[in-house]
């Protein structure tokens, strides 16, 4: 494996900024806490990397080529979005000290199988395979996309779902909370639209 910095550069910025991810694991992380976001985190790392690797294999080709079956794509994710904002918007918590959510936190499986209807990581990784393929083997442009993604997707989670659960000190206020979550629930619902540019 060789490292390329310009790679790496451009997977950060396509990963760091505001996605269905980034919004979801900064809520989870101040609607759970940090630690029971780590498996949702573990499930996007893992899901981005596997995105990335079969893109460059040729998968990201075969979508690209069949419009139809990427329109189904682009359906399903603005409805699954749509569905966690709308769960988002509605969210109850306690605002006490001890505050426990009544809902449940992302598992490791529904974080990596979210990734297959994610449009913003199919989209960088795309960019990333035909921009930044060093004319390696497809097995070698495979590993070395997913590792790149995977590894650099592991510290922008690990970021946003730190800055979610900071922000859950802010919001003991019941009035706080309900903007943050509705503030999210809008984020995300309108990252849904952006599904279809």
């Amino acid at each position: 494996m060789q490292f390329d910095p310009l790679l790496y550069s451009f997977v950060f910025l396509g990963m760091f900024s505001p996605g269905p991810n980034v919004i979801m694991l900064t809520a989870s992380g101040a609607r759970f806490g940090f630690r029971r976001t780590l498996p949702h985190l573990v499930g996007v790392v893992l899901g981005v990397g596997v995105i990335a690797g079969v893109t460059a294999l040729g998968v990201g080709a075969l979508v690209l080529a069949n419009p139809t079956f990427g329109l189904v794509l682009q359906a399903l994710a603005a409805l699954w979005i749509l569905w966690m904002a709308w769960g988002y918007f509605n969210a109850t918590r306690r605002p006490t000290t001890e505050a426990q959510d009544v809902g449940q936190p992302m598992t490791a499986w529904q974080g990596a199988l979210f990734q297959w209807i994610n449009p913003k990581v199919w989209a960088v990784a795309f960019a990333a395979s035909a921009g930044y393929g060093a004319g390696r083997a497809p097995l070698w442009e495979a590993t070395n996309l997913a590792l790149a993604f995977s590894s650099v997707n592991l510290g922008v989670c690990l970021f946003w779902a730190s800055a979610g659960a900071v922000l859950t000190g802010l919001l003991q206020s019941p009035a706080r909370w309900r903007i943050f979550m509705r503030l999210m629930a809008a984020l995300l619902a309108l990252s849904a639209l952006m599904v279809f540019l």
